[in-house]
């Protein structure tokens, strides 16, 4: 494995990645993008960090502490070392271990914001058998699946904090099921495409914990049209 440094895209800082591996996806970026930011002080965790591209971009938008939680060691060693290049080792703490147990750091309602970029597939997708063992991990359900995140979220938040998920459409019954059976209120979808006349590739969610019913799907978002991603919700 080698780590290169590469450019954060046009955030300001640098990221680094392995170049035969784990690399981050504009899953992250958009979901970064996506969460809304309160004008006081909050208590941010991002579950399953990777090399920690939501954290570093979040840095842009506040100064609240921001902690990131990433099982796979390898990623992990990229997401300090690009902590510690940006010098933000102030504002995010990074924690090496399974989402699942970052109840035994953490009291229930300890976060007023808690956002994921998990796994997106189930085990026993066919593209499973020629993915490496971190790809696997990053990519399928084998150390956590979806009911898991969403019950460590709900775990975690304060009452009417928000948990801020990204994932994929043709999931999208089976997370709103989820969320429903874990009393949280989704308030906002928005899609995004990589051209608007094929079908959605990505599905953001903002949802409150104890909230009321009220939800908004918002435009879609054309992907590659922009030049930037920085305040893309905003432009649309």
């Amino acid at each position: 494995m080698r780590k290169v440094l590469n450019d954060l895209f046009d955030y300001g800082y640098k990221i680094y990645q392995q170049d035969d591996e784990f690399k981050f996806s504009i899953d992250s970026v958009l979901l970064a993008e996506f969460i809304k930011i309160p004008k006081f002080d909050c208590k941010i965790l991002d579950m399953c960090t990777g090399n920690a591209p939501i954290p570093l971009i979040l840095c842009t938008k506040t100064k609240s502490k921001i902690i990131g939680v990433e099982i796979q060691e390898n990623i992990f060693e990229c997401a300090v070392d690009s902590v510690n290049y940006n010098k933000l080792d102030e504002q995010i703490l990074l924690i090496n271990d399974d989402v699942k147990n970052i109840t035994n750091y953490y009291n229930v309602g300890s976060f007023d914001i808690v956002s994921c970029n998990p796994p997106f597939f189930k085990v026993g997708s066919e593209s499973l058998v020629n993915l490496s063992d971190s790809k696997a991990k990053a990519r399928h359900e084998i150390t956590i699946d979806l009911i898991q995140v969403i019950k460590t979220a709900k775990y975690l938040l304060k009452n009417k904090g928000e948990f801020y998920l990204v994932h994929r459409p043709e999931r999208l019954q089976e997370i709103l099921l989820g969320l429903s059976n874990n009393n949280f209120a989704v308030k906002k979808i928005q899609f995004a495409y990589s051209s608007l006349d094929k079908k959605a590739t990505i599905v953001l969610l903002r949802a409150v914990n104890n909230g009321k019913n009220g939800m908004h799907v918002e435009k879609p978002i054309d992907i590659h049209k922009h030049s930037s991603y920085k305040g893309i919700f905003e432009e649309e």
